[in-house]
């Protein structure tokens, strides 16, 4: 049978259905594209909105995240009271109380030379400004002279205005603060108390039994290797700190033993904490001696024993048992402190500790593999 043009009916039929076919494939894979696209702009809308919510709600945010993080820390050592017979409550007075008087030993520490700090920061300036405007006519290819300040922001007398004008900022500051400290210790010793509570509550909310073991699991790797990393930093880095002290102390530097504590504390914010004490260091030094070698010498005997630590120390001390990736923890300090400042930089690490410790759980062969290490 022959139709009009003189081809078969069957052979017209065959290929009516296969365009028909083709335009069904093609129809298809735009929609699926298309559906994509959409699920991927509504995770993009998401998280935008997620972010900015975390912002916004920074005040309360961060003092629960640094009382949960606290209270993962302080887990290996909630486990080892709660082994002992210490109901939680105790347990959880005694470890945050211990964690208080910490916090409020390094506070008085720091009350006496903040306090002349603050009292001495006009002559301070003056006497920075002093030293360091001579250093200027020196380096004629910036083309800068110490005239060039006067009559400007940077003239003596603005800096000293603004001097009195950051002190001012900080006391006002100071309520907000001690309220998201009272915050935070209330959410530590509730946490704590009802951690493992908390942990059931969380295990029992999976239906299937493989399910509640991978909760179970990752559960304890988190609190595992917060607890190991954060017990081998304080005593690597308080190592760090007296040798600082005694750094300072040699650079003939004024309170040898706040630098070794500051050294002590940026240095469980990685990158960021040693290069500020490179930079402090370095600027103290150059105030306090005449020569330019002299007063760079503490600084780079900080960052040489720092970097030492950082990757020979610590390597040595911690093993395969916990790899953290320096690119990670690096992206993860810049966007913390983009969102949350100072605080969003210390937490930035134990953050990232726990995302990874998750991700490795959450992979076999990277589980397998990490325990077949030694030790």
């Amino acid at each position: 049978m022959h139709d009009l043009s003189g081809q078969p009916a069957e052979r017209r039929l065959l290929r009516s259905g296969l365009d028909l076919e083709k335009d069904l494939i093609e129809g298809t894979t735009r929609r699926y594209g298309l559906d994509i696209a959409a699920a991927w702009a509504a995770i993009g809308i998401f998280t935008i909105m997620a972010m900015g919510v975390v912002y916004l709600m920074a005040p309360i945010l961060i003092p629960l995240s640094l009382a949960v993080v606290t209270g993962l820390i302080f887990g290996v050592a909630a486990e080892k009271l709660h082994d002992l017979g210490i109901p939680p409550l105790p347990t959880a007075l005694l470890l945050a109380g211990l964690f208080g008087l910490g916090v409020f030993f390094i506070a008085g520490m720091l009350v006496e030379p903040i306090s002349r700090l603050a009292a001495d920061a006009p002559d301070l300036v003056r006497g920075a400004y002093d030293r360091i405007t001579p250093l200027f006519s020196r380096l004629g290819w910036l083309n800068i002279n110490p005239e060039a300040f006067q009559g400007t922001q940077m003239s003596m007398e603005k800096v000293l205005e603004n001097t009195g004008s950051i002190l001012g900022i900080l006391s006002a500051s100071l309520t907000p603060a001690l309220l998201q400290a009272m915050i935070f210790f209330a959410a530590l010793v509730l946490f704590l108390s009802a951690r493992l509570k908390l942990r059931q509550m969380l295990i029992m909310a999976f239906p299937r039994r493989s399910q509640r073991l991978t909760t179970i699991r990752i559960m304890n790797a988190v609190d595992t290797a917060l607890g190991y990393y954060f017990a081998t930093a304080t005593l690597v880095y308080g190592s760090l700190g007296i040798v600082t002290a005694l750094i300072a102390w040699g650079g003939g530097l004024a309170m040898p033993a706040l630098w070794g504590l500051f050294a002590f504390l940026s240095s469980f914010v990685p990158f960021l904490g040693v290069t500020l004490m490179t930079i402090a260091l370095a600027t103290a030094g150059l105030l306090t001696h005449e020569t330019m070698v002299m007063g760079l010498l503490p600084a780079l005997a900080f960052f040489l024993v720092h970097l030492a630590m950082e990757n020979l120390v610590m390597p040595a001390v911690m093993g395969k048992r916990l790899e953290v990736n320096a690119f990670i923890i690096f992206t993860a300090i810049i966007f913390w402190t983009w969102m949350w400042g100072a605080a969003g930089a210390m937490l930035a690490l134990p953050l990232s500790i726990i995302g990874m410790t998750i991700a490795d759980e959450l992979r076999p062969a990277k589980r397998k593999a990490r325990r077949s290490l030694p030790g």
